[in-house]
């Protein structure tokens, strides 16, 4: 008999994941069984043995797809995987609009051609994107947030206090497909394959996570001050502070190099790295 597989992240959703993964059971029917994702040895192996009768459903955040999508290494698996999103921030499910209201989306054809970056030698795969200045301070802090309390984190605060006391601006070189330029004073710079970071921040709000030329953007918001870039920085969830020209720019390309004078914290997918000097994407 026909069953579903749920595979879920128990880090997923502030250490839910096995109870938030349990929610898509009530619209479902049939059997359901729920494997921990991150006891699976070798993916490809585990989907390459499920029937083909049984439906199989990935439970969780933008970490939980970031997750499956480095064990696949890039691959796209022949299975079908459904996707239900229950994360903290979903910025996947919500740039995937107008299908907003669909319970269960294929995942496949968005594991296709993910962008990677590499850091300190390392090469992962993405699915939204790197952030990169006030955006990693940002996990960095919640981070710290989190492993003290139980209480949600609010990075909206913490991105006002960062901008007015904390986080220092860096001075940066950008290079796009060969192209360098140079920026002071850089809040953020990140590099995205869809339009959403950070819970519903509309930092690439032109990016086609599925665009024919497979480019991602990058986002360089600098040379203002606090007050001024605190006055913008709500813009950016409608996606209004690109219309900032003076302040923000955004190049499109393939292969993207950040580079900071001084290091500080990244986040892939929401998963933050501390003390980084420099990231490259290929796309």
């Amino acid at each position: 008999m026909a069953k579903n597989i749920v595979l879920y992240n128990p880090y997923s959703n502030n250490k839910r994941g096995l109870e938030t993964a349990k929610e898509a059971e009530a619209h479902l029917s049939g059997e359901t069984v729920y494997e921990d994702i991150t006891k699976i040895g070798d993916i490809t192996t585990y989907l390459a043995g499920i029937a083909p009768e049984d439906k199989l459903i990935l439970v969780g955040g933008d970490g939980t797809i970031n997750h499956l999508a480095n064990d696949l290494k890039g691959a796209v698996p022949e299975k079908e995987i459904l996707y239900y999103a229950a994360g903290t921030g979903n910025d996947f499910r919500a740039d995937l609009a107008p299908a907003a209201d669909e319970k269960f989306i294929s995942l496949n054809k968005y594991l296709a051609n993910l962008p990677t970056v590499t850091i300190n030698g390392k090469t992962s795969y993405f699915i939204n994107g790197i952030g990169y200045g006030i955006d990693g301070y940002c996990c960095e802090e919640g981070d710290k947030q989190r492993a003290a309390s139980d209480k949600p984190v609010n990075y909206a605060g913490i991105a006002i206090k960062g901008l007015l006391f904390r986080f220092k601006p860096r001075n940066a070189t950008v290079i796009v497909d060969g192209v360098e330029k140079n920026y002071r004073h850089v809040w953020l710079a990140p590099t995205m394959k869809g339009r959403f970071y950070g819970g519903g921040m509309m930092v690439a709000p032109a990016q086609n996570r599925l665009n024919e030329n497979n480019e991602v953007s990058t986002v360089v918001m600098y040379g203002s001050g606090k007050l001024k870039t605190l006055m913008v920085f709500p813009n950016i969830f409608k996606g209004e502070h690109v219309k900032h020209t003076e302040m923000v720019e955004v190049m499109t390309g393939h292969n993207v190099t950040v580079r900071f004078d001084k290091p500080c914290a990244l986040q892939i997918d929401g998963e933050t790295v501390l003390n980084v000097s420099e990231y490259t994407v290929n796309a």
